[in-house]
């Protein structure tokens, strides 16, 4: 499978869901491969070290992210595109060879409304591919006690998108994580709530990676 974190605007937590992804999938025993598709190559320099054990890749342009993204999903079992914060052609391209996007948003009606962008893309690859890729909003950087109001609830509704029920809470352990070269979970104590809200998400959107192991397991 290969999963594109999409987003034609930057700073709303592509990377940390990317590097995270990766992770959780790699500890679960699956081949993953991170493929880093932003120029400035963030996600896989910080998943050298937060998952060593997960083989990362840098596709320069939409011609590379086309001719290799099949190629690496024939070697492993996920691949997880870190898409850029901006370059529709880059954003396109993740999204024409992509089976899920999985959408990073800020938690206002102001970007959710600037999300149109993005999703416009994604209509034009599910045209082309019959439906493909499936596609999910996690919004992230929340406040603890913030609320889905009823307009961001229409904003979303417009786009035809469904949203994860658990989101990503703004948390000083996020912003830490790359520096110490981790993903939270590996951060001790105050990692635990942000490593709960993470594997929330993750198992939400990927309802069968759990069932899928243990069928592996059996085999």
């Amino acid at each position: 499978m290969i999963i594109a974190i999409a987003n034609s605007k930057g700073g709303v937590g592509k990377s940390t869901i990317a590097v995270h992804l990766a992770a959780w999938l790699r500890e679960q025993g699956y081949r993953v491969t991170l493929a880093d598709c932003d120029a400035q190559q963030s996600s896989s320099e910080w998943a050298k070290e937060a998952t060593p054990t997960t083989r990362c890749v840098r596709l320069a342009d939409a011609d590379e992210i086309l001719d290799q993204l099949p190629v690496l999903a024939q070697e492993c079992d996920f691949v997880v595109a870190d898409g850029p914060g901006s370059n529709t052609e880059t954003s396109r391209a993740l999204l024409l060879r992509a089976d899920l996007a999985i959408f990073p948003c800020k938690a206002s009606l102001l970007e959710v409304r600037a999300l149109a962008q993005a999703t416009n893309v994604l209509r034009q690859a599910q045209d082309i591919r019959g439906g493909v890729p499936k596609a999910a909003i996690v919004l992230t950087m929340v406040g603890k006690h913030y609320r889905l109001t009823q307009d961001m609830k229409d904003a979303a509704a417009t786009l035809d998108l469904p949203v994860a029920s658990t989101a990503l809470i703004q948390r000083q352990v996020y912003a830490d994580a790359p520096g110490q070269g981790a993903v939270v979970w590996k951060l001790g104590s105050r990692g635990k709530e942000a490593a709960a809200e993470v594997d929330a998400v993750f198992g939400e959107l990927l309802p069968g990676v759990r069932t899928l192991l243990v069928k592996r397991k059996s085999a």
